[in-house]
């Protein structure tokens, strides 16, 4: 088994959601609200885009899928376990949050020992971390550079690599804030296609229209705190107006042809 299938986790009963979001409320503590009862739910096996413009509660969002941020009223559940105090640590195995900037995610001295991390603090065997970080580095295609310090590779690489430290913990279900942001045309399109390949559910919070028509089939558009479209992508990404209305452009403004 990879990195990519291995999981810590039991496979959730049929019929229970990769992600269940209950009138979530979020208020940032100088009282500006954030996410306004947004409920969502995210089946086993989705890739689903957040788009929706600045300060629409995209990235608040994932930030409250593994109690990083915690709202003050609604219910997260992730296969079928609800998110509280006692759950905190739980939830994080199941829910890999990468950050739009991955040096806020690599801190070792080498690639390895950052992919080898989580498991390491799992308190698995070393053999177990040892295949497990092998195979997570297989699957994102930079086990040569197992032994390169992070600081030193390029913005597609690290991102890479903080997708690796999530595929080694086993982590079902995959949360990224703007992965594709300021990559060069080649890394793009890399990232886009490894995470085709990966058999997880995945949520993108995105301004990368185009990635969404490549990659996500399902799309959540998300203004003021809540959830205004949830459609098939190619529905939502040639609704022009519905676009304009909340302050996108449709992909022909940006000379891509209509998903």
């Amino acid at each position: 088994m990879t990195a990519t299938t291995t999981s810590v986790h039991p496979a959730p009963p049929e019929g229970v959601a990769a992600l269940e979001v209950d009138a979530l409320r979020f208020d940032y503590p100088d009282g500006t609200p954030s996410l306004q009862g947004l409920s969502l739910r995210v089946e086993p096996g989705e890739k689903v885009a957040l788009i929706g413009p600045n300060g629409a509660g995209k990235s608040t969002l994932l930030l409250n899928l593994n109690g990083i941020l915690r709202g003050q009223s609604g219910a997260v559940r992730v296969f079928g376990e609800t998110l509280s105090d006692a759950t905190v640590r739980s939830i994080r195995g199941r829910v890999g949050l990468l950050f739009s900037n991955p040096d806020d995610q690599l801190f070792s001295p080498t690639v390895y020992e950052d992919v080898a991390y989580g498991p390491l603090h799992m308190g698995l065997p070393l053999d177990e971390v040892r295949e497990r970080t092998q195979d997570a580095l297989a699957a994102v295609g930079m086990e040569a550079f197992a032994d390169r310090p992070p600081h030193r590779l390029s913005l597609g690489q690290k991102k890479r690599v903080a997708i690796a430290t999530v595929l080694s913990m086993g982590t079902p279900l995959l949360a990224l804030d703007e992965p594709s942001a300021n990559l060069d045309p080649l890394a793009r399109r890399e990232l886009i296609a490894l995470l085709d390949r990966l058999p997880l559910t995945i949520l993108v919070a995105t301004h990368d229209l185009a990635m969404v028509a490549d990659l996500l089939p399902r799309s959540v558009l998300l203004d003021g705190g809540e959830v205004v479209a949830d459609r098939p992508s190619a529905e939502v990404l040639n609704d022009g107006p519905l676009l304009a209305a909340h302050g996108l452009e449709p992909l022909s403004a940006h000379g891509h042809p209509h998903a």
